[in-house]
């Protein structure tokens, strides 16, 4: 690590940005406020999907809900974990150890983001079998080979960032703590040891699905065009062309896979930079990191806005939570005008 990430001996507190450093107070305000604001929008956000999931009984329809529903278990614990680093800018006093806390909270981070990752790969590899097995999808893709699926990857998540606690550091994850800053060094042979089991493999794994989806999509519209044509001209009545119908679903899947490698770029980038000796630098550890942790809240606002689905499933959870506070205010001015009453005629 170079110099630029020693913490300062003049008693003041270690903070990643120092712009955010103030006299009058002793802690790190801005990292602070950016990491609670993360923390209230991941948590808020993720809560919110993992009901309407469970209060719209058609988006259990799709075998990807599983998936989308592991990602937001696992963002929400991204955002209760993000407690932690807010804590220790706070200088909450902490009874285990700084070392101890901090690869803890990095291995934590990383195996979640870890079953983000491998679950967009699954996501994308359900939608290629249900275009190209269409008849067959039922009996490959089953309840219970989801589950299995998703304990494999949860199980593989957590062996592949295991050796991050004598190898190397798994990631910088904005260095919040100063031992993770000064003392925990990323180690090229395990960086790349990520890079193969993890970010190459999924990546791979989403750039080939999703581009023969959409190839298999239009390839389909353009033969139910053609069709629809050819009949409709025979009957003397004009045919519209007909997207493919799995078209749109996974264009919301394509987005949220494309908005979490976006934010995941840089991320990516200065680990393997840093790992490598060629750059480091606190403000783009710091930046970068949280960016990608965003993310855990992107997925939430994806899906909400792109699936119509979802939003019938939100308005009915709004709706019932209005119901509920509509019931609870009325049944409240009811007993408080009977109160008012028998007190009134107490007095008479």
């Amino acid at each position: 690590m170079n110099s630029s990430l020693v913490g300062n001996q003049s008693g003041r507190p270690f903070c990643l940005l120092a712009i955010s450093y103030l006299e009058t107070i002793n802690f790190c305000l801005l990292e602070v406020v950016i990491i609670v604001f993360l923390m209230v929008l991941i948590i808020s956000g993720n809560i919110i999907v993992i009901f309407v999931f469970h209060c719209a009984p058609l988006l259990n329809h799709h075998t990807t809900s599983y998936f989308i529903q592991t990602m937001a278990y696992a963002d929400l614990l991204v955002g209760v974990s993000c407690l932690v680093p807010s804590l220790s800018l706070l200088h909450y006093p902490i009874v285990l150890s700084e070392s101890l806390v901090c690869q803890i909270f990095g291995y934590v981070v990383s195996v979640l983001k870890s079953v983000s990752m491998a679950s967009l790969a699954c996501i994308s590899i359900d939608r290629y079998i249900a275009i190209t097995k269409p008849l067959t999808y039922n009996t490959l893709v089953t309840p219970w080979r989801l589950r299995i699926c998703i304990l494999v990857i949860w199980l593989y998540s957590c062996l592949v960032f295991l050796p991050s606690f004598h190898w190397g550091k798994p990631g910088y994850h904005g260095d919040v703590f100063q031992w993770c800053a000064n003392s925990w060094n990323t180690d090229p042979y395990f960086t790349l040891f990520i890079v193969v089991m993890l970010y190459a493999p999924a990546a791979f794994i989403v750039c080939f699905t999703y581009f023969n989806i959409f190839r298999i999509c239009q390839q389909h519209t353009k033969e139910i065009n053609e069709r629809r044509v050819r009949f409709s001209s025979q009957d003397g009545e004009a045919g519209e062309a007909q997207p493919c119908p799995d078209k749109r679903y996974a264009m919301v899947l394509f987005r949220i896979t494309s908005v979490f490698y976006i934010l995941w770029l840089p991320y990516i980038i200065y680990f393997l930079l840093e790992s490598s000796n060629v750059y480091s630098n606190r403000v783009a550890s710091f930046l970068t990191t949280w960016l990608a942790i965003s993310n855990s809240f992107c997925n939430c606002v994806i899906y909400s806005l792109s699936n119509s689905v979802f939003q019938k499933g939100l308005k009915r959870l709004s709706g019932a939570i209005c119901a509920s506070c509509a019931r609870q205010r009325v049944a409240k001015d009811s007993s408080t005008s009977r109160s008012k009453r028998s007190s009134n005629g107490c007095h008479v």
